[in-house]
């Protein structure tokens, strides 16, 4: 494994010392929103700048709010607008809207279209960003997901690439499939108009890239993309981190799961299904999931009915390293959810060399190989006996999961993939320049 990397390193040397075209670049990542501690998007931001800083580059963030951590090498450039998103009272965000000085079409446009039940941050971002590059000057543009007007202005001025995790159609299908009533639907339906914008975007973006064979497939799909224009660039994980701890020894029978707050997508009311079931066979059994629940929302009450109060805890605003402690002190890892571009979960639950059931859909079998107990997703039932599999026979699971976590080293480590990136960010300024 050794040699393959050293080789790997030292052909980068070579394209870079020897090759005049081949210069360090000033590259542009830009991010609509970069929470570090909730979701992919500030992790697959500080991943990817801190990668390509590495190999030599001069990498800015320009990010909307919340801002992502960085390191020092990586620049921060904040692109502020209303952050209305940070509360959901009525109140705060018109203090927050008349607070601000100066306001612009897209300041008016971000707040009435809040108030009305939208999501417009993605096309003011977009817009701003576009009149913020309009004075830069920068070799090439990645976009984390916008999918905004905005990068077809940019992409008329400098190499661009955009970055599709997986297509958000997917979150809307399981939001209105799962949604309760008329009133709800109808709010789902708000809250996703962005989708036409992306749509017609998606199709003129000439540079777009994915983290699996499956989004690739259903970008195609769902937004008539060609093939030929999406790259299939696997993420990474921080497997330095993400590691087992010699230090730290697994409670029998404690889970460990990652949950944003009541999105059906993650699947979590059939990890909670199955903990019921669970509960009769090991009284003393915990889950703790990595995320918080809206206060007095579906997944507060669900864990109310099932009587999983003192069961079921939540834990929020982790650093990485905190995270993988979770993972040291859990017999086993779950991932249920019913769809992922990328599951950052199954990747740092293998690093961490935890027992994993996940289910089998989307990108996850790509991720996991034969390192997991792969189960149908939705399927309450199957959960509960692969968490059982592993409560009753740890040593086998454990065998696989060591394995699973030199399986993630080898394919999903953030140098080589840094290095795949910069390849084609290249051949984008060439055929840019052509």
């Amino acid at each position: 494994m050794w040699q393959r990397r050293y080789l790997l390193i030292l052909a980068h040397s070579y394209l870079i010392f020897n090759n005049p075209l081949k210069k360090p670049l000033s590259i542009a990542i830009l991010s609509y929103r970069s929470a570090p501690f909730a979701g992919g998007q500030g992790i697959y931001v500080y991943e990817l700048s801190r990668a390509l800083s590495g190999l030599g580059h001069q990498v800015d963030v320009i990010s909307g709010p919340p801002y992502p951590d960085l390191i020092s090498d990586v620049k921060l450039i904040e692109l502020p607008g209303l952050n209305l998103f940070s509360t959901f009272d009525f109140k705060e965000r018109v203090k927050i809207f008349i607070r601000q000085k100066g306001k612009s079409l897209d300041d008016w446009y971000e707040f009435m279209s809040t108030l009305l039940g939208g999501f417009p941050e993605l096309k003011t971002f977009g817009n701003r960003a576009y009149i913020f590059l309009k004075s830069q000057k920068y070799d090439v543009v990645i976009d984390n997901q916008s999918i905004s007007y905005g990068m077809l202005g940019i992409q008329a001025l400098i190499p661009f690439i955009e970055i599709m995790h997986h297509p958000i159609t997917r979150d809307y299908y399981y939001d209105i499939k799962f949604s309760k009533g008329i009133v709800q639907r109808l709010s789902k339906m708000r809250w996703h108009s962005f989708l036409r914008m992306q749509k017609k975007v998606a199709k003129k973006i000439q540079v777009i890239v994915t983290p699996s064979f499956n989004s690739k497939a259903d970008i195609n799909l769902d937004f008539e993309v060609p093939m030929e224009n999406i790259q299939v660039i696997h993420n990474g994980i921080d497997s330095n981190i993400f590691c087992p701890s010699p230090t730290i020894s697994s409670t029998p029978h404690k889970i460990i799961t990652t949950a944003s707050a009541d999105v059906p997508l993650k699947g979590l009311d059939f990890t909670l299904y199955a903990m019921a079931k669970l509960k009769l066979e090991y009284p003393d059994i915990q889950l703790i999931v990595i995320g918080s629940p809206r206060p007095g929302g579906h997944t507060e009450r669900l864990i109310k009915d099932l009587a999983l109060g003192k069961q079921v805890s939540f834990k929020t605003n982790l650093t990485k390293q905190e995270i993988a402690e979770e993972y040291a002190h859990s017999a086993a890892a779950v991932v249920s959810s019913l769809y992922e571009g990328f599951g950052f979960p199954v990747g740092e639950a293998m690093a961490c060399a935890t027992p994993l059931v996940a289910s089998n859909v989307a990108s996850i079998p790509e991720i996991t190989g034969p390192f997991a107990q792969l189960i149908m997703p939705a399927d309450a039932d199957a959960i509960y006996r692969g968490i059982k599999n592993i409560f009753q026979n740890p040593e086998k699971y454990k065998i696989q999961a060591d394995l699973g976590r030199q399986h993630i080293i080898e394919y999903f480590n953030w140098r080589t993939i840094g290095l795949e990136y910069e390849k084609l960010l290249y051949k984008t300024i060439d055929k840019f320049t052509c």
